[in-house]
């Protein structure tokens, strides 16, 4: 069962349920989705995402890449590693929509609707 205080994994699950992404491609993704609200450092973001290997909710996969300047240099390039969801990372996700959500209803069941909605109503 998801951890509910860790929507940290709730971001970067849902980020890797649309493509194989690498580390930094994933603290991007998420600074652009959240209009630069969310920043995911790599002290936070690494550690998460060797737990989530190691949990069987993602599955690695390293790359070799090549620079512009390939033809000048004669070595390999540097490597990257890939991360995509597992079948297990696509059920973790889905548990951890269906908490946030009930949290969200348990929430608004106190405090209400927003000073939108209640415009809107009127």
């Amino acid at each position: 069962m998801p951890r509910p205080q860790d929507p940290v994994e709730l971001v970067v699950l849902s980020v890797l349920a649309h493509e194989p992404l690498y580390g930094y491609a994933i603290t991007k993704r998420i600074e652009t989705r959240s209009s630069g609200e969310l920043a995911v450092g790599p002290g936070v973001l690494y550690p998460l995402l060797k737990r989530l290997e190691r949990d069987g909710l993602v599955a690695a996969t390293w790359d070799a890449v090549r620079s512009d300047r390939a033809a000048e240099e004669p070595s390999p390039g540097r490597r990257r590693k890939w991360y995509r969801l597992t079948p297990k990372g696509q059920r973790r996700l889905h548990q951890h929509i269906g908490a946030h959500r009930a949290r969200v209803r348990l929430i608004e069941a106190f405090i209400g609707p927003g000073p939108a909605a209640q415009e809107e109503s009127a």
